[in-house]
């Protein structure tokens, strides 16, 4: 394919790298496959196709980590061609041409840049860069859970991704064609398709496209005293298990939480409006979360000794200590979400189970240095877990994992306790604090409070998002009251329960 006239080109190249995995920081990634089609942009029909193998330089790259992601051994690239030896035919296919294919912005085109100038070569350069990855984030939302490719084909029952380059370029096409119709379908009868959709417990909002860039967020935090939350419907909660930087991201699960909020603000809409089509879908939004506030859930009429020392917890009155659990009255039920999905809630006596945890001390605090795939911080902390503590949660992990095999699930449980961590002997759980995005700005999902020597109790009040001062409040050693759900996940082949944070009230330093 002649450079020259690469100016007149309007294909689009959907391509895809398999890559090494890095063992060590420092050590670059080296291409294991590359695979492409030229792809007619009016008829999205496959013009031509090429996929190659790539022996790396140091068969020793390929770790076995690499093998399990991709299933490409040190045997199978062993008699490959180099890089150099196919650049010619991968610089035909991207050069001038509209490269598309998911979350490569930040990865293959790198890559492929990197590759390039390894062997002294000019690279190619796009005539335009479509990121399905950021696309779909925008336009369809995260209905499906989190944005990875294996998630959304699983969505639309594509089958299982195989991590090879051409197969994942033909899932990627297959998926974008199915988000596309979808889109199209809903926004001709916006009022009918998203109707149902809206009621789908525990929805996860669409995201902004300003989610990727650096947002203003206000300064500092000041003291107040505690006061109730107010509730905003359908904001998300990202959280994500690994915030390396690299092909494998693991885990992210979305949950409705509440947060500190003016009356006066509109509500953010449920990710099924459509919110960049249709806006006055938002009305739909105010009139479920009225029903909701309607018709609470039951809950206990008496609230403990312990969990009345919180100032302004008469919204805690459902959160059970540790010594009102009764591990045999622990059950599960099973909720329809829109789409086919489902979605395991825990309960207690047939009301939802939400725990209230006093004096638990911080094991490893918040390491900001995690980010989650949209690059907000991953807000986590360790806690050791006392022996009561465990038995309820192992009761919880086994109803939860019975009731999803029987229901048909294949994903790997992740157990909720976490036993032998690193060098620590003693059994910790994971507590996650919620990143609310709204818009440009982020705010924690989790009510924050201090109590001083004297027992009184007031609110941390966050007008930045600032997760250094957050990791210096939640450090190491510290002792904490917390009030938290137990929420179920089932994405990519993962499966467990989740603490999500709904308030903490920090001791004073001993």
């Amino acid at each position: 394919m002649n450079p020259t006239t690469s100016g007149d080109r309007s294909e689009i190249c959907f391509f895809d790298l398999e890559t090494t995995i890095p063992r060590r920081r420092g050590q670059g990634f080296s291409i294991l496959e590359f695979g492409a089609i030229l792809v007619c942009p009016k008829r999205l029909v496959e013009l031509k196709s090429f996929a190659s193998l790539v022996r790396p330089d140091e068969l020793s790259s390929i770790s076995l980590d690499s093998v399990r992601f991709n299933g490409i051994t040190r045997d199978a690239v062993a008699e490959a061609p180099s890089f150099s030896d196919i650049a010619e035919e991968v610089y035909g296919f991207l050069h001038g041409s509209v490269w598309a294919g998911h979350n490569i912005v930040k990865f293959d085109c790198v890559r492929i840049r990197e590759a390039f100038e390894k062997i002294g070569r000019p690279a190619p350069e796009p005539k335009g860069i479509i990121d399905s990855l950021a696309l779909l984030t925008k336009k369809f939302g995260r209905r499906a859970g989190d944005m990875k490719m294996e998630t959304l084909a699983n969505y639309f029952g594509l089958g299982k991704q195989t991590h090879r380059s051409l197969d994942d370029v033909r899932m990627n096409l297959e998926v974008l064609k199915y988000c596309a119709t979808v889109l199209f379908l809903e926004s001709s009868l916006p009022d009918i398709f998203t109707a149902d959709c809206a009621v789908s417990p525990g929805p996860t909002t669409s995201t902004s496209s300003k989610l990727y860039s650096e947002s203003p967020i206000l300064d500092m935090y000041t003291l107040s005293p505690s006061s109730p939350s107010k509730s905003v419907p359908c904001i998300s909660l990202m959280d994500l298990e690994n915030g390396e930087d690299h092909p494998i991201v693991s885990l992210q699960t979305c949950h409705t939480v509440e947060v500190n909020s003016d009356a006066t603000t509109p509500a953010q809409s449920d990710p099924f409006d459509m919110t960049q089509l249709k806006n006055e879908i938002k009305t739909e939004a105010f009139k479920l979360d009225a029903i909701a506030k309607e018709k609470p859930e039951p809950q206990s009429p008496d609230i403990s000794p312990a969990r009345a020392t919180v100032e302004g917890c008469s919204g805690y009155a459902g959160f059970l200590e540790l010594d009102e659990v009764s591990t045999t009255s622990i059950s599960v039920s099973i909720t329809s979400h829109c789409r086919g999905t489902h979605q395991i809630k825990l309960l207690h006596r047939n009301v939802a189970l939400q725990l209230c945890c006093p004096r638990l001390r911080v094991r490893f605090g918040i390491n900001p240095k995690f980010v989650n795939q949209a690059g907000w911080p991953r807000l986590s902390f360790l806690v050791d877990a006392t022996p009561i503590f465990c038995e309820i949660l192992d009761s919880c992990d086994a109803v939860a994992k019975k009731f999803s095999e029987d229901h048909g699930s294949s994903s790997e449980w992740r157990h909720v306790v976490i036993r032998n961590y690193s060098y620590v002997n003693n059994p910790t759980v994971r507590l996650h604090i919620p990143t609310i995005v709204n818009g440009d700005t982020a705010q924690y999902g989790t009510e924050i409070h201090r109590k001083d020597q004297s027992g009184n109790v007031q609110q941390y009040i966050f007008d930045k998002f600032d997760v250094t001062k957050l990791s210096n409040l939640l450090r190491t050693g510290i002792s904490l009251d917390a009030f938290f759900s137990l929420d179920t996940y089932d994405y990519q082949q993962s499966a467990g329960i989740r603490l999500v944070a709904k308030k903490l009230v920090i001791h004073p330093s001993q």
